[in-house]
């Protein structure tokens, strides 16, 4: 295996203490929390008290001043766990740098510090019944009012992560329905804003602790002042989504990759111990040779994801490279799950078993962040191909 050097000491340490915090706090009652079809809030609050929400915000906004790889340990813990239950990433690496890059200095003073102690948990709305990878679709709108004090938010949003807990939603919308991507704004939506209401918490395939929801506006009155980045950007929202859709997708990479691993581990400790016909499963060509081509293909993805946060971390991550990321660990996680659950045999059927439910949670990751297809479909452009 090729050692990984992407991480230094102070990383490490940090995912040792990462990983306790999830062996006590999370792991024990995440099968509670599949049943319920959320986590607790206490598991916030905790992680905020611990300092695990926001880390790579400024410590003037209540963050560690952390680089990305603390966050990219932190998604590779929470992956290897399994426990997907678990909205930390949402809210810390893509709500929060929302704000503190296009938000108003009021609003990062605000929010930021407040996102970093769990008091209020966020979410970001893109996706509507009708418009999905295809942001240009969104028909929520946000009409701005005749004194320009507020905007009335009209619409519906599905499939949002954290959406049920949600104090903060950034919400997407369109503030002039006739321009097209450049009618495109973000306007910050808060928890008991009259007009603002929760549908029912979604019942999903997989990822079945995670809190996703429904979100509806009826003519919610949003503060001028809780236009994302200020009057400034109104309309430039659009340009602000694909600036942050890099990081967005490297994130299902990460995860993606760490899952696979983990499903790999978990299958050899299995067949070592399980036996057929008098002789471990592990024994078995077909076994051995199943299992090498999925640690030779994972061991391949992670060099790969490796150089991608290193470019993250140096802003020079673009949307192709990222793309290619999200594209072709999601797909090879999806794989290794399938392969690994067959060697599993009837009980890797069985819903006690991890990989059953890492087989589950794993289908979403080549839908959410923008399908498959669009992933090749933004490659291919790049290549100076086809489209508009």
């Amino acid at each position: 295996m090729i050692d990984r050097t992407l991480f230094n000491a102070d990383h490490e340490a940090f995912r040792d203490s990462f990983r306790r915090f999830v062996e006590k706090e999370i792991t024990p009652l995440h099968d509670s929390w599949e049943d319920q079809g959320y986590v607790d809030r206490e598991v916030w609050r905790a992680a905020g008290a611990n300092g695990f929400l926001c880390m790579t915000m400024p410590e003037e906004y209540g963050g560690a001043g952390a680089d990305r790889l603390y966050s990219v340990a932190q998604m590779e813990e929470i992956a290897r766990a399994g426990v997907s239950g678990i909205g930390f990433g949402l809210h810390s690496e893509i709500v929060a740098p929302y704000v503190l890059h296009y938000g108003t200095e009021a609003q990062k003073k605000h929010y930021l510090p407040l996102l970093a102690t769990g008091e209020m948990v966020g979410a970001i709305a893109m996706s509507e019944p009708a418009a999905g990878s295809d942001l240009q679709g969104v028909k929520t709108t946000a009409i701005k009012s005749a004194d320009g004090s507020h905007y009335v938010l009209n619409g519906s949003k599905t499939f949002i992560t954290n959406g049920w807990h949600a104090d903060l939603v950034i919400v997407v919308a369109k503030t002039d329905p006739a321009a097209g991507a450049k009618g495109t704004s973000l306007f910050l939506v808060e928890r008991g804003m009259e007009g603002f209401s929760k549908g029912k918490r979604l019942k999903k395939l997989g990822m079945k602790a995670q809190d996703t929801s429904e979100l509806f506006f009826d003519n919610v009155k949003v503060p001028a002042e809780n236009l994302l980045g200020g009057a400034a950007f109104e309309g430039r929202g659009f340009i602000c989504l694909m600036e942050q859709l890099p990081w967005e997708r490297l994130q299902i990479a990460i995860g993606a990759v760490a899952a696979a691993q983990a499903a790999i581990d978990w299958t050899v400790q299995y067949v070592k111990d399980r036996k057929v016909f008098g002789q471990a499963v592990g024994n078995y060509q077909n076994t051995r040779y199943t299992l090498a081509e999925l640690q030779t293909e994972v061991q391949v993805a992670r060099v790969f994801v490796d150089k991608c946060c290193e470019l993250v971390c140096e802003n020079r991550l673009d949307t192709a490279t990222a793309s290619m990321a999200k594209y072709w660990c999601s797909d090879l996680q999806c794989k290794v799950m399938d392969e690994c659950l067959q060697l599993h045999g009837g009980y890797g059927y069985m819903w006690e078993y991890p990989i059953t439910r890492a087989y589950a949670d794993a289908r979403v990751q080549r839908i959410y962040g923008g399908t498959n297809e669009i992933m090749k479909e933004v490659i291919s452009r790049s290549m100076g191909l086809g489209g508009r």
